[in-house]
């Protein structure tokens, strides 16, 4: 039979293919649909109702759009709706989530320098920070500041940074990033399942019934909508920082952050505008690599080496039992001969500035951390080190193997 650690691997691969291909068929539906309506323009013989239309070209073939304000005198047989793309890519996010962050939440989720928290804890506090982060922005939405697009977008601002601050006082950087682009994926699926598609449901019940539809049902769908449009960029690059520690595991991490959220409107401002009226803000490109570098500055900030000694002294339970495992002394030699010139608060190697995704081999406590890790990239696996470059011979990974082997049966 494959070994446990192997299948949970794989799990975790197609799981995060799954929801990487339903990322793309929703951002892509919802790019497209706020592109066409921000390209729609009048034309001397539209029907009544009709705010505009586009002509679009795609495939060898031609496309005659028209956009109806509230709804059309009559409802066409066929009416394709979108919003699986969203419930879809929600529910393979939060069940690898679940998956990596709360099946392993002593090594991914738990910093014990910042919160000592029991893992049924850490555990509800990232599923409760979800809900909470929508009621809070629902509940803007729907006060008097809801009406007031600018001010409701700034507030959503100041919330989405009070949560970036929040996650990384409570969780290790890793898990502070990835938990922001959740909560932010939570509140644009939660958009789509409480709001636009029950809005858009209530239209067509109107119309089959014969009513004239509220068009303040659509003006509440196309404001939601926007908002997707606008969070959709940070959401991709938390999910992306996993890979990239100068980001979320520096001092200032939730700063870094703040700025992403500024950049994802810099960004869509500059296509929202073209679609819109055709001109090119270029200057949203200049102020979105002037947030770049204020990121990038940033992440050199902070005492970065003052924590390895916090996290030497705080070995959880499951750590205590890899150091605590037959063959653990010999492992330490292999992974300090091999690994640790890379994987240091200062690298060896030319060319690696930080350790690869922040993690750290360098003392026995950093060791018995990540061995799960050690496990799966050196032991299961030849992915490290990358190419054999510091020449870990087969002996060495089977010792690894037998390591983990001994820590799970211990």
């Amino acid at each position: 039979m494959p070994d446990a650690a192997l299948l949970i691997h794989w799990a975790e691969f197609a799981l995060r293919w799954l929801h990487v291909v339903t990322a793309i068929a929703w951002i892509g539906s919802s790019f497209y649909f706020i592109a066409l309506d921000l390209g729609l323009r009048r034309a001397p013989d539209m029907p009544e109702g009709v705010k505009g239309e586009e002509w679009q070209v795609h495939g060898g073939g031609f496309y005659h759009i028209r956009k109806y304000m509230v709804a059309p005198p009559a409802l066409p047989q066929h009416l394709t709706w979108f919003k699986w793309e969203s419930y879809a890519t929600w529910l393979s996010g939060f069940a690898l989530l679940s998956l990596v962050y709360y099946g392993s939440a002593d090594l991914f989720l738990i910093d014990p320098e910042r919160a000592d928290l029991p893992r049924w804890g850490a555990i509800a506090l990232s599923a409760g920070s979800l809900a909470a982060g929508w009621l809070i922005y629902d509940g803007l939405c729907r006060s008097r500041l809801g009406s007031r697009d600018v001010g409701l977008m700034l507030a959503l601002y100041v919330v989405l940074v009070a949560a970036a601050w929040g996650y990384a006082q409570v969780f290790s950087g890793r898990a502070a990033f990835l938990h922001l682009g959740a909560l932010t994926a939570t509140i644009m699926s939660a958009n789509v399942f409480l709001v636009i598609i029950p809005n858009q449901k209530i239209v067509v019940a109107d119309l089959r019934a014969g009513r004239t539809p509220d068009p303040e049902y659509g003006r509440i769908a196309k404001q939601r909508s926007t908002h997707n449009n606008y969070l959709t960029l940070p959401v991709v690059f938390m999910m992306l920082s996993n890979h990239y520690p100068l980001a979320f595991a520096a001092e200032w991490n939730w700063a870094i952050a703040a700025l992403v959220f500024l950049m994802g409107v810099t960004i869509r401002h500059f296509f929202n505008t073209m679609h819109a009226t055709g001109r090119r803000p270029w200057w949203t490109w200049g102020a979105t690599a002037a947030l770049f570098a204020a990121a990038v500055w940033l992440s050199t900030l902070g005492p970065g080496d003052e924590r390895a000694a916090a996290e030497d002294a705080a070995l959880s339970s499951e750590a205590r039992r890899w150091a605590e495992a037959e063959g653990f002394a010999q492992a330490v030699e292999v992974v300090s001969a091999r690994c640790s010139m890379c994987h240091a608060a200062e690298p060896g190697w030319e060319g690696i500035p930080v350790a690869p995704r922040g993690v750290e081999l360098e003392t026995p406590e950093q060791i018995a951390r990540w061995g799960r890790m050690i496990e799966l990239q050196a032991g299961l696996t030849r992915a490290m080190p990358p190419a054999n470059v510091s020449f870990m011979e087969p002996e060495e990974r089977t010792l690894i193997r037998a390591w983990a082997r001994a820590a799970r049966e211990g």
